[in-house]
């Protein structure tokens, strides 16, 4: 009996090594990746860049503290703010850590408005972490029974509906900001129409109110982007990201510009881990990589590429209900719940993500090639009609 928390409910294999966009179990077994560690491993396994990064800084030095200066974080926020157009950075450890930070400037900043009890515009079905205040602001009910009462800070409102934000802008005169996903990637890869942030971004300029975005999951390049609202030319106030910022290993970042600027001061914030050496060290190989490489234009060729192989592949099967995506962000929704898919897809050597219980998520790692690409649609194709087959018996034998 395992002695850790029940928090997950794992498939049955335990990896021990990874190559490209492959990971390899105790038997040698493979297994193409099409899940990235949900978006983490952009550079998927064993990555030069990223390998030679990792073991050069932890032969030198991976923690001090923010007691000191740690060049590696100065040159990663630099270089970061260099390609976002944001003006500052603060290194956590996680999205639901850059996520609280952003939530905390907003409770500044409507000091600075002289707002007591500030309320912040969030979205139906959004995803912004398991903390207590990120899972209150998240449209999850199933990640927030059990822990109530929750922060009561929120006016939530449909997702991909500019109409509804301006509307509960007039009504609650004490909302300070607009936190939105630029795609839910939790509740089915849900893409808002074109010009949905631009909208967004001028309802905040008009009303004063901080515009956030949460890329925890479509930053780094995602998208075909380096970040998704680059998509629509806009700028948000405050940009949260994390997972594959250094590919892997645990960090955070909370990005601020314009308003969301002077509101924080030495002693106010802070994490013990946010920051240090060896994160903010992998994190400049990943970013050098990406721009480097092309990878972030390749994530959006072959994410199209892919997303069209899908379509074509599938185009007969009345179970499917739509293929969307944005670059190597892809959502397959089905017409029935579907989670079932993960297991037997494991036994096909793919892994895939099942979220929001109907919808497929592929996330794989940029550097996949036309073959991996191929097998993807090949094995997901037998997997699905397979399972199919086998709902459509157990129907029938009822």
């Amino acid at each position: 009996m395992s002695q850790l928390w029940p928090s997950y409910n794992p498939l049955p294999v335990s990896f021990v090594r990874g190559e490209g966009a492959w990971l390899f179990d105790k038997d040698d077994n493979r297994y193409l990746d099409a899940a990235g560690g949900i978006a983490v491993n952009a550079l998927g396994y064993s990555h030069p860049a990223l390998v030679q990064a990792l073991v050069s800084q932890a032969q030198l030095l991976w923690h001090t503290s923010n007691m000191y200066h740690i060049d590696h974080a100065e040159a990663l926020a630099s270089r970061l703010c260099e390609l976002t157009g944001m003006a500052q950075v603060f290194f956590g450890n996680s999205g639901a850590e850059a996520n609280e930070a952003a939530l905390k400037l907003s409770r500044l900043f409507a000091r600075t408005k002289g707002i007591a009890e500030p309320k912040i515009i969030v979205m139906e079905r959004a995803f912004h972490g398991r903390t207590l205040a990120t899972l209150s602001a998240s449209g999850n009910p199933k990640i927030q029974q059990g822990f109530e009462p929750l922060v009561d800070s929120f006016i939530r409102v449909p997702y991909n509906d500019v109409t509804a934000v301006a509307n509960a802008i007039q009504a609650n005169p004490d909302v300070v900001g607009i936190w939105v996903e630029p795609i839910q990637g939790e509740s089915g890869v849900r893409i808002p129409a074109p010009g949905y942030l631009s909208a967004l971004r001028k309802l905040a300029n008009q009303h004063q109110l901080l515009l956030m975005l949460d890329e925890v999951q479509t930053g780094m390049g995602r998208t075909g982007q380096l970040f998704a609202y680059q998509h629509e030319h806009i700028l948000p106030d405050i940009l949260t990201t994390a997972k594959a910022l250094a590919g892997g290993v645990p960090i955070g970042a909370c990005l601020i510009q314009g308003k969301a600027l002077d509101l924080i001061h030495p002693g106010m914030h802070g994490s013990t881990f946010g920051g240090n050496p060896l994160a903010t060290h992998a994190g400049l190989a990943m970013l050098t990589t990406l721009v480097n490489e092309n990878l972030i234009a390749d994530a959006g060729k072959k994410g199209a590429a892919l997303l069209a192989d899908l379509k074509t592949a599938f185009s007969d099967l009345s179970a499917i209900v739509d293929i969307r995506g944005m670059g190597l962000m892809i959502g397959i929704e089905l017409d029935r719940p579907c989670r079932d898919l993960m297991r037997l897809a494991l036994k096909h050597g793919l892994l895939i993500n099942v979220t929001a219980d109907k919808v497929i998520r592929l996330l794989p790692p940029f550097i996949i090639n036309e073959i991996e690409s191929q097998l993807i649609v090949n094995r997901l194709s037998v997997v699905i009609r397979e399972w199919l087959t086998a709902q459509a018996e157990v129907s029938t034998s009822a």
